[in-house]
C-alpha cells in the first residue's frame, strides 16, 4: 500500500473535488453566519422546525379557497360530507350592452303597447255609451238615424269594452315574457291589436245588423 503523500496540494484543489450530496447542510455553519443574512422586511425567518411543521400542516386559507374542509384532514368531518363539496357561486346575468337589434325591438314593442293602451282608454267610454257610438258611426257614413231599441246595444258595448281591456292586458303580459326571454316581440302587440280590434268591431256591429231598417239604410248609402 502507498503511504499518503506529504506533498503540498495545488491552490484550489479542494474546490475542484466533488462533494457528497448534503455536505453543505452537514457542515457546521460559522458563528455569526445568521447575522450576515439580510433581515426580512416583515417578520422573521422561520426556523427549520417551523418549516417542517408548516409542510405537515397546510395553510387552511388555501384549503378553503380550493373548496376543501380543513377539519376533514384531522378526521373531524367525514370525507364524503356534503360540506366538502366545491361550492360554485351562482352565475348572475351577463352584464353588457344590449345589441342594437334587441334595443330596436324593445322600443318598438313598448311604443305599440303604449299606443294600444291609449286606444283602449279612449274607446271604452264610447263603447259603454253604445247609443253615442252608433251616432258616431252613422255620422261617418252620412246617415241620420238611430237604433229602434237604443237599450239593446248596451250589453254588446260593455262586452266589447271588456274584451278590449282584457286583450290589452294579455298582450302586455305576453310581450313582457317574450322580452324577458330575449325574443323578438314587436309582432305580439301588433298582431294582438288587429285581432282584438276585429273581435270588438264584430260585437259592436251585432246590434246595428240586427236592426233591419238601420242596416238597409247603411247598405243603400254604400251603393
Amino acid at each position: 500500500m502507498s503511504e499518503p503523500s506529504d506533498r503540498p496540494r495545488p491552490h484550489g484543489a479542494d474546490e475542484l473535488r466533488p462533494r457528497p450530496h448534503g455536505a453543505d447542510e452537514l457542515r457546521p455553519r460559522p458563528h455569526g453566519a445568521d447575522e450576515l443574512r439580510p433581515r426580512p422586511q416583515y417578520g422573521e425567518y422561520a426556523t427549520p422546525e417551523e418549516q417542517r411543521a408548516r409542510i405537515k400542516q397546510p395553510d387552511q386559507s388555501r384549503l378553503l379557497e380550493a373548496g376543501r374542509d380543513p377539519d376533514a384532514l384531522n378526521g373531524a368531518v367525514p370525507a364524503d360530507s356534503p360540506s366538502l363539496a366545491t361550492k360554485t357561486p351562482p352565475a348572475g346575468p351577463a352584464a353588457g350592452p344590449i345589441p342594437r337589434g334587441r334595443l330596436v325591438d324593445r322600443v318598438a314593442t313598448i311604443a305599440l303597447l303604449v299606443y294600444g293602451l291609449v286606444n283602449v282608454v279612449t274607446s271604452i267610454p264610447s263603447m259603454i255609451d253604445y247609443q253615442s257610438y252608433v251616432t258616431t258611426v252613422l255620422g261617418l257614413v252620412g246617415i241620420d238615424g238611430e237604433l229602434a231599441d237604443p237599450t239593446a246595444g248596451r250589453p254588446w258595448g260593455i262586452a266589447a269594452a271588456l274584451i278590449l281591456a282584457i286583450g290589452w292586458l294579455l298582450t302586455a303580459y305576453l310581450s313582457w315574457r317574450s322580452l324577458a326571454r330575449g325574443r323578438v316581440t314587436w309582432w305580439i302587440p301588433l298582431l294582438s291589436g288587429f285581432v282584438f280590434t276585429f273581435v270588438t268591431g264584430v260585437l259592436l256591429m251585432v246590434p246595428i245588423v240586427s236592426d233591419t231598417t238601420l242596416w238597409n239604410a247603411i247598405l243603400d248609402s254604400a251603393r
